[in-house]
């Protein structure tokens, strides 16, 4: 390669990643999303802007692969029984959708003029919803494991199906159908299904024990080869049988979903994931063609609006008439009125087959690319048209629920806490009564089911038969005492781990038996203490011995209140002003608790705990 080549290479990557750095900050502060942001990105510095580049389907097709790692992490967060569970949904629901929306496209096509051929593929490339952009912004919203997510992504997984048939029927409405090319077909037939086959098969008995050998040598990069093998592999498998490669990489991130791996696989691909993503959108947004849209501004902004506003409606429709309120429909049809990128597949084949000139390709991708560059412009728009969500309107699903460990809160201490459970590959199954809390959590890939903890039935749909471990990281100390008490007395034998509040709230739960408390604030005042006196220049020998001196005092204390009961039970620890650590760990028989308590309700004090 050249100099001059290499030169020109660097600064369309250094204009990429530029583009990136400033335009989607704006778009964020200006509420408008990560989304129009990329697509606005990719249009200044694309042809028709600055020229930088001159070739967007090239950076589209790598790009693509954006899309591809964003649904293996999916897949992973979608256990089989999960998505078994969702078949209603994909097949019903998704199915559904599609044919209504199909009609309603291909009779505006044909009102429009279109012959009926051309009409029923150009409205089929807007029925396909955009799978990136439609995702991305679940992720952003924190939706993509609510139940109203989950049937957005139903409907994705069916549209991504709907492909293969489409490119069948450009292909028989190219051609003449002759005995060849339905032999051809029926071939191409057998092929994905024996694509589909091997990538099962695969997932069930290779994936597992190659992690394993690869998890022995400890070499982080091998790993992080290895999951891009497989979710490379599993998109080249798929498209191979003709099959959508996003399609390929979501059942391989499924059939991985209950590997010990499937944590460390999510943070290896990540960082590629969200490279890629963005890439897409920029190369989407190169891809406008602005000529197009000069000469046939009229009819294309005429299409926009007649399809996206069409096709919102088929949606909307059959969201009611599915049992879907008022809500959800709107942001159902907001979030998928527009048409995706298997649009331009469908098209291209369909330029190629001679059902299209050319022209009415330009024409259409365009209008494709603008209805993605509104969508998140119709998502905003809800925030005016619709009351904010509450949390009744998360429903109570716990399909896939019975980790070994039940959670019940998931704030900041429970959130923390897990970290150490799913670094260890335990399966935690968490529940949270607060909507927005769980939004949150799912936009960092934590799957949180709905729920309230005090109640018997929903501990029982969260699987606490199955739990060894229940651990309560609830916030209020009354809430908390009722589920230990409702926990002891349904299930006796289960090992309780709580969070204490304070001193007398640690004394209530240890006078209740549970198997291990912790005061909320108490290792984290330990540290930020000590961590003072070494901003001070005290020696570290000095700082160990006043932190043992100090956790023994403590415990002894401890000690003494819950045999005695001689304290208050609201009553935190106190120590004096003047206090000098002991040498040794105190140790305090029952015996001196009472002179113990004494000398604590006489001493010049200052809360500590």
């Amino acid at each position: 390669m050249s100099v001059d080549t290499q030169g020109t290479d660097l600064v369309q990557l250094v204009a990429l990643l530029g583009a990136a750095v400033i335009a989607v900050p704006i778009s964020k502060r200006l509420g408008l999303g990560t989304v129009l942001g990329y697509l606005a990105a990719g249009l200044v510095i694309g042809p028709y802007g600055l020229k930088l580049f001159t070739d967007p389907q090239s950076i589209l097709h790598v790009a693509e692969l954006g899309v591809v790692l964003f649904l293996f992490i999916i897949g992973l967060e979608m256990r089989p029984s999960r998505l078994w569970s969702l078949r209603g949904e994909i097949f019903g629901l998704g199915l559904a959708q599609v044919v209504a929306c199909s009609a309603l496209l291909t009779g505006l096509g044909i009102v429009a003029g279109f012959p009926p051929a051309v009409a029923f593929i150009a409205g089929m490339g807007f029925v396909l919803s955009s799978t990136a952009i439609v995702m991305q912004i679940l992720e952003e919203r924190g939706d993509t494991a609510t139940p109203a997510g989950q049937r957005v992504i139903s409907i994705l997984l069916l549209e991504d199906l709907a492909i293969v048939p489409m490119l069948a029927i450009v292909a028989l409405l190219g051609t003449h159908g002759s005995d060849g090319e339905a032999q051809s077909r029926w071939i191409s037939i057998l092929i994905a299904i024996a694509s589909l086959a091997a990538l099962i098969a695969a997932g069930r008995w290779l994936l597992n024990p190659m992690f394993r050998i690869l998890a022995n040598v400890q070499a982080r990069e091998v790993m992080t080869a290895a999951a891009l093998l497989v979710v490379l592999g599993a998109a080249l498998a798929m498209q191979i049988g003709g099959l959508s490669m996003a399609m390929g990489a979501f059942l391989a991130g499924v059939l991985l979903s209950e590997s010990s791996f499937r944590h460390q696989l999510e943070a290896d691909i990540e960082p590629f994931r969200g490279i890629l993503l963005g890439l897409f959108f920029l190369s989407v947004g190169m891809s406008l063609d602005l000529g197009v849209i000069a000469r046939h501004w009229q009819m294309i902004a005429i299409g926009v609006v007649a399809y996206m506003a069409l096709k919102a409606v088929g949606i909307y429709v059959v969201a009611r008439v599915l049992k879907a309120d008022h809500a959800e429909a709107m942001a159902r049809a907001a979030m998928l009125a527009q048409g995706g990128e298997f649009a331009f597949v469908l098209y291209a084949a369909a330029t190629a087959g001679g059902v299209f000139t050319g022209e009415v390709n330009a024409m259409l991708t365009a209008t494709v690319i603008i209805s993605m560059a509104l969508t998140p412009l119709a998502v905003l728009s809800l925030k005016w048209l619709l009351p904010p969500a509450t949390p009744e309107q998360i429903e109570e699903d716990f399909e896939g629920a019975g980790g070994r460990v039940l959670m019940i809160g998931f704030g900041r201490f429970g959130q923390i806490s897990a970290q150490f459970l799913l670094a260890e590959g335990v399966d935690v199954t968490a529940i949270d009564s607060d909507a927005e809390m769980i939004r949150a959590a799912s936009r960092f890939g934590f799957k949180v089911y709905f729920g309230d903890g005090t109640r018997l039935d929903v501990l029982h749909a969260a699987g606490i038969e199955r739990a060894q471990i229940v651990a309560v990281c609830t916030d209020k100390p009354e809430v908390t005492d009722k589920i230990v008490e409702l926990i002891q007395s349904e299930f006796p034998f289960v090992q309780l781990y709580v969070r204490a509040y304070d001193r007398g709230h640690t004394l209530r739960l240890l006078k209740k038996g549970v198997t291990y408390q912790m005061r909320e604030t108490l290792e984290s005042a330990f540290t930020f203490g000590a961590s003072a006196l070494e901003g001070l220049g005290v020696a570290p020998e000095r700082i160990e011995s006043i932190s043992e001196s100090l956790r023994s005092r403590d415990a002894a204390r401890l000690a003494a209140q819950q045999a005695g009961g001689l304290l208050s039970a609201g009553r935190d620890l106190f120590v004096t002003k003047a206090f000098k650590p002991e040498p040794e760990p105190l140790t305090v028989p029952k015996r001196e608790a009472k002179a113990l308590n004494k000398e604590a309700e006489s001493a010049t004090a200052e809360p500590v705990d």
